[in-house]
């Protein structure tokens, strides 16, 4: 193993040239390195995720209560920060029931394209716009879930 090993701190003055010729050694301890950052960072990025949602989670779902929504983003302000919660939209769709629906869908003589995509998802968006009965057929292949909450806090004083 090569002595005087190189540094991350050094790797960040160096250009892409520079680091693809150094030795072997180096870069793999270098790789290693960058590995336990990644991995320290997911941590430290879950930990103040989880924190923000129990500081802020109550008072989104207050807000979103107010908007009328289960999910998306909100905006309140707590001490002169603007908190902006967004609670994204996840859906799932069971592949055995949409095949069904599907299959009855033609049996109506209706094109299934014009509703659900070749490999078998629905995107919500269409799904918001179909006629009640089309919805219905589908309903029960339907779950939906939310995302991980996420939330920016930007000062409001000028």
């Amino acid at each position: 193993m090569s002595s005087n090993r190189t540094t991350l701190a050094q790797l960040r003055e160096m250009d892409t040239g520079q680091v693809a010729r150094l030795p072997v050694d180096h870069l793999a301890l270098l790789a290693e390195n960058v590995a336990e950052i990644k991995s320290d960072t997911k941590r430290i990025s879950d930990k103040l995720a989880a924190a923000l949602d129990i500081r802020f989670g109550e008072a989104a779902a207050v807000a979103r209560r107010a908007e009328g929504k289960d999910t998306g983003r909100v905006r309140f302000t707590v001490d002169d920060v603007e908190v902006v919660a967004d609670l994204p939209k996840r859906t799932e769709w069971e592949p055995a029931r949409l095949a069904e629906a599907v299959a009855v869908l033609r049996g109506w003589g209706e094109d299934p394209a014009d509703y659900v995509t070749i490999e078998m998802s629905v995107s919500e968006s269409r799904y918001g716009a179909w006629p009640p009965r089309i919805r219905a057929l589908f309903e029960p292949a339907r779950t939906l879930g939310t995302g991980r909450p996420t939330y920016t806090l930007r000062s409001t004083e000028p």
